[in-house]
C-alpha cells in the first residue's frame, strides 16, 4: 500500500516533498504526524549521500527530551534518497524539514513547517490519488510499519526501538498477527515446494 502512495508522487516540488515525508515517517519507525510536522534540520545528521540519522528528542513517550540511544532514528535506503532529493530541490538547510508549497510550486518563504493536520491531509490525499479505499490517516504509517515488521519476523525489541512504543501490549496486536502468519514453523508439514505431505507411517 505504501508503494502505491509513493507511485503517485512525481518529481515536482510537491511530489518530492510528499515522497520524502511518507518515507521519513515510515522508515524511521512510523512517526506520529506531530513528529513529522516538528522535524527540524537541527536534529538531522548526514552520514553520507542519501544516509541520515534523525534525533527525535521530543515525542509522546519522551516529553521531557531525555537523552537515549533510542532517540536516533535511521533514514536510509529509499527514505534517505528521497530526503536527499527533497532537500536538494527545496534548498532547505535549516529550520523545518517539511514545509508548505505555495501555488505555482514555490516553497513557502516564511520557513514555517507543516502542521500535524497538514501531514494527515497529505497522507489522505495520496491515498485518494492511489485509489485506496478505507479510512487511512497518518497513523496508518505507524501501524503499517509495525505490521510489516511482524511480517518480516523482525524482533519486537528492534521494532519498538524505532517506533518508540513503551507499552508492549499496544504494539503487540499489530505485530503478532503478521508474525504468526509468516512464521516458518507453520509450514513444518509442507514440502519445500509448498505442498502438504502427511506422515503416512504413523
Amino acid at each position: 500500500l505504501l508503494q502505491r502512495l509513493l507511485d503517485t508522487c512525481d518529481d515536482s516540488l510537491i511530489g518530492l516533498r510528499d515522497r520524502a515525508l511518507l518515507l521519513f515517517a515510515w522508515s524511521s519507525g512510523g512517526r506520529r504526524r506531530s513528529e513529522v510536522a516538528q522535524a527540524d534540520m537541527r536534529f538531522l545528521r548526514r552520514l553520507g549521500p542519501g544516509r541520515f540519522v534523525y534525533e527525535l528528542l521530543h515525542s509522546k513517550t519522551n516529553q521531557t527530551g531525555r537523552a537515549s540511544p533510542d532517540n536516533h532514528k535511521p533514514v536510509l535506503g529509499a527514505a534517505g534518497a528521497a530526503l536527499e532529493a527533497w532537500l536538494t530541490a527545496s534548498g532547505i538547510q535549516e529550520g523545518a524539514i517539511f514545509r508548505r508549497i505555495r501555488k505555482g510550486g514555490c516553497l513557502d518563504a516564511s520557513g514555517a513547517g507543516l502542521s500535524a493536520e497538514a501531514v494527515r491531509l497529505i497522507v489522505q490525499e495520496r491515498c485518494r490519488l492511489a485509489g485506496l479505499d478505507g479510512d487511512f490517516s497518518a497513523h496508518s504509517l505507524r501501524s503499517g510499519f509495525v505490521t510489516e515488521a511482524g511480517r518480516r519476523n523482525i524482533s519486537l525489541a528492534q521494532t519498538m526501538a524505532l517506533t518508540g512504543h513503551q507499552s508492549v501490549p499496544t504494539v503487540l496486536g499489530y505485530f503478532r498477527a503478521e508474525a504468526a502468519i509468516h512464521n516458518p514453523a507453520a509450514h513444518l508439514m509442507d514440502d519445500e515446494d509448498g505442498s502438504s505431505t502427511p506422515d503416512t507411517k504413523k
